[in-house]
């Protein structure tokens, strides 16, 4: 995969639109390092920026925007202010709308739900918004695999959406609550700020901590000596197609019946006098969230403590418990979590993200090397018939205009 840089997205835009873009924006795909699930739950999460991004090109169109209206190209005529056009690097076509198209869009075109979404939530925030714009997305991070490239999407979006708009100064948790909205509203993923969250404070060599209630966003400096590595699957994972909702439905449905308004208003040694009151299947929900939800806790103690072998350890029971409570994991999501977890070099390793697809991580020593993860990939294209996607990462600074 070919990493975008505002170079090569210039010359795409003006390839495809007929001039220069007026804004560039990035913001970074995230880790999941534990909380799965957690978020929407009132719980604690523990995320990562990364070095993988969503850039984002845009340009008002004609007469639109704060700044001198820009000459109208050949490519341009027929295009009036007040019409959207947008273009993926991995689409065939700009697709080219009414300033307010709204329905959903379906079929081969549904990302463009994402910053539609970020477009429409610009004006429910009461924030400035261009009246029509051409955008253009490219990116290193890929899609489906769990690591947030649709908060990624949303975040950039309105970054430069912003910028075309006159502002350029948007606090972070609003950017992260901004990029919530969209998602939840217009795209129908009842997602918690976890993804959006991260991107958005991400910052170099740290980690982000986000005690959902508030939410409160802090850092926690990521270990020297630890490494991050993904091995995605590539099995695609679709949350809108209703499997994630089911689990927020089933988490819900779960805080009724025990009688409090989040799980996480509940302890660990609180949960067994009360199970009865569930169904087996609530009971395994309610388990995993209330239990994962002091995993964060004690991993952010262990991780100050720079004991890394407890945080493996965390890690590990984190994804035994997606994989027999929460249910959300897979057999090709498992058998890289069973290959790495036999690694010496590895501390530990879960899936991350929303599951049912997607990718694992693994925290591993600096002795852990291409060659140890080529070694997991034979072993699991052995077993598995495809070959999974290694990327090693690093904690990365947030969502910015460039």
């Amino acid at each position: 995969m070919i990493t975008p840089t505002p170079e090569s997205l210039t010359a795409l835009f003006r390839r495809t639109y007929g001039g220069a873009p007026a804004v560039i924006a990035r913001a970074p795909g995230r880790v999941e390092f534990i909380g799965n699930h957690t978020d929407y739950n009132g719980g604690a999460v523990l995320g990562a920026a990364i070095d993988r991004y969503v850039w984002v090109a845009a340009a008002p169109l004609p007469g639109d925007g704060p700044d001198k209206p820009r000459p109208r190209s050949s490519a341009e005529q027929g295009n009036p202010a007040g019409r959207l056009r947008l273009f993926s690097a991995n689409g065939p076509a700009v697709l080219e709308l009414p300033s307010d198209p709204g329905t959903k869009i379906t079929g081969s075109d549904s990302w463009a739900n994402y910053p539609l979404g970020v477009w429409r939530s610009l004006q429910d925030f009461s924030l400035p918004r261009p009246a029509g714009f051409d955008l253009l997305v490219d990116s290193d991070l890929p899609a489906g695999a769990g690591l947030s490239s649709s908060a990624a999407l949303e975040l950039a979006t309105a970054l430069a959406l912003l910028a075309l708009a006159g502002k350029k100064d948007l606090p972070p948790d609003r950017l992260a609550a901004l990029g919530r909205q969209a998602e939840n509203k217009y795209v129908g993923v009842p997602c918690g700020i976890l993804d959006q969250g991260t991107s958005a404070f991400g910052r170099a060599g740290h980690l982000v901590h986000i005690d959902c209630r508030g939410p409160v966003f802090s850092r926690v400096p990521f270990p020297t000596g630890a490494h991050l590595w993904i091995f995605n699957t590539r099995e695609k994972h679709a949350l809108i197609d209703g499997l994630y909702a089911t689990r927020h439905q089933e988490c819900l449905a779960a805080a009724q019946a025990l009688g409090v308004a989040l799980l996480t208003d509940l302890t660990p040694a609180q949960l067994p006098p009360l199970e009865k009151k569930l169904t087996p299947m609530l009971a395994k929900r309610a388990k995993h969230i209330i239990e994962e939800h002091a995993r964060v806790h004690d991993t952010v103690e262990a991780l100050r403590q720079g004991d890394l072998a407890t945080v493996g350890r965390l890690l590990t029971a984190s994804h035994r418990s997606s994989k027999h409570y929460f249910e959300n994991s897979t057999p090709a999501l498992d058998l890289l979590v069973d290959l790495l977890e036999k690694h010496p070099a590895v501390f530990g390793v879960r899936l991350t993200g929303g599951g049912f697809g997607g990718a694992v991580m693994a925290l591993t020593r600096d002795n852990f090397t291409e060659k140890d993860a080529a070694s997991i990939a034979q072993g699991y294209s052995a077993k598995h018939g495809r070959t999974p996607e290694m990327i090693h990462l690093q904690a990365a600074d947030g969502a910015q205009l460039l």
